[in-house]
Parts: structure tokens; C-alpha cells; sequence
């Protein structure tokens, strides 16, 4: 069974938080989604909250230090990235933009992204492409198509907005897993994953 990696960043400030919510639920979805392509799916959840010093650190000195090179590390190296953030006066919070300002643009080419956000009220969710798509977009990142807003009545367990939060995060997944298949693996030197002998043979009598 072939592999793809999954970075999970999210951005939220308490412990637990919607945002790490919304984020794990996007991250099972994800898994789920490549199982059914028969993929296997290699996932890492990343807190900002706990690198915060070495954001601004990073932001300062522009050498990143600590657990956060490592985190920088897991970014660069994904088929994908799930990024989840509380939304803080109509916009994406400050520790999440600083960690994406850390982040080298050529990290980000042509990657996978799934953008979701959460808020107390659902006409934040313009966040998603007023804020996150265009950043993402200035990154030459390939953002899904479908971004996932979570509004305090979202995690409903009745016939309203849990179901369609439901709905949408199954949908976001989907659309993540087939680009991170389509994604050319990237090995820990930075070069594509080398195609396996059995592989190349196994075409031959196609």
C-alpha cells in the first residue's frame, strides 16, 4: 500500500479548543479518505501554541530554533496540509499568520491545502476565502477547493449543523486525499520518492 503525509497545523489557543477539534476531525476524515484509495495515510498533528516562542523567535532572528525546526521540517516534507484557525477580528489569529511568515515560500509550491477556520458566528466564514485562500494563494499553495468553517452552532447534534459540518468535512477530505495522491512524494533529501523496482516491472506486462 503506497503513503501519503499528513501535516495538521492548527492554531488554537486553549486546550481543548474547536479549533483542535475541527482540526482532528479534518485530519480523520483525511485518513478515512485515502484508505478508501487503498492509501495509507502517515498524519501529524501540529499545536502552535506549543512552538510559539520559537515563532517569534524565527520571526526576529529569521533562524528557526527549537521544536519548531522540525515542525518547519514536517511542513516541507508533507503531501498535504491540513490548517485550521480560531478566526480573531474577521481574520485568521496573529500566531497562526506568524508561523505561515516563518514558513519558506518554496515549502509551500505546489502543495496541497485544506483550509478550515472556526468562530462564534457563522458569517465569519468569509474568513475562508477573503483571508486564508489568498494567502495560501501567494504561497503558489493548491488550496482544496472545499474550505471548512465551524461556528459555535455547528457542533450541533441535531438535524442542522452538525449533519452539514459533517457533510462538509467529508467533503473537504476527499478533495484533499485526491491531491495528495496526485502530490509527487517528497523524500527526506528533497528529491520525489524513487519508484520501486517491482513497480517499474509491474507495468511491463500492462
Amino acid at each position: 500500500m503506497t503513503a501519503r503525509s499528513i501535516v495538521t497545523v492548527t492554531a488554537g489557543l486553549s486546550a481543548p479548543s474547536s479549533t483542535r477539534l475541527l482540526a482532528d476531525r479534518l485530519t480523520a476524515a483525511t485518513r478515512e479518505a485515502l484508505a478508501e484509495r487503498g492509501v495509507r495515510a502517515e498524519t501529524a498533528v501540529v499545536e502552535l501554541r506549543e512552538v510559539a516562542h520559537d515563532i517569534m523567535n524565527a520571526m526576529t532572528t529569521r533562524v528557526p530554533t527549537g521544536r519548531l525546526r522540525e515542525v518547519l521540517e514536517q511542513v516541507a516534507s508533507a503531501d498535504g496540509v491540513i490548517a485550521v484557525t480560531p478566526v480573531f477580528n474577521a481574520s485568521y489569529s496573529g500566531l497562526f499568520k506568524s508561523f505561515f511568515d516563518v514558513v519558506e515560500h518554496e515549502a509551500l509550491d505546489a502543495k496541497p491545502v485544506l483550509v478550515g477556520a472556526t468562530g462564534g458566528s457563522p458569517r465569519h466564514s468569509l474568513v475562508l476565502d477573503h483571508a486564508l485562500r489568498p494567502m495560501f494563494a501567494h504561497t503558489r499553495s493548491i488550496v482544496a477547493p472545499t474550505g471548512v468553517y465551524a461556528a459555535s452552532e455547528d457542533w450541533g447534534s441535531g438535524e442542522g449543523g452538525g449533519r452539514e459540518l459533517t457533510e462538509r468535512i467529508g467533503r473537504a477530505a476527499r478533495q484533499l486525499a485526491a491531491l495528495a495522491i496526485d502530490h509527487a512524494p517528497v523524500g527526506r533529501d528533497g528529491f520525489e520518492d524513487p519508484v520501486s523496482f517491482d513497480e517499474l516491472m509491474s507495468g511491463l506486462g500492462r
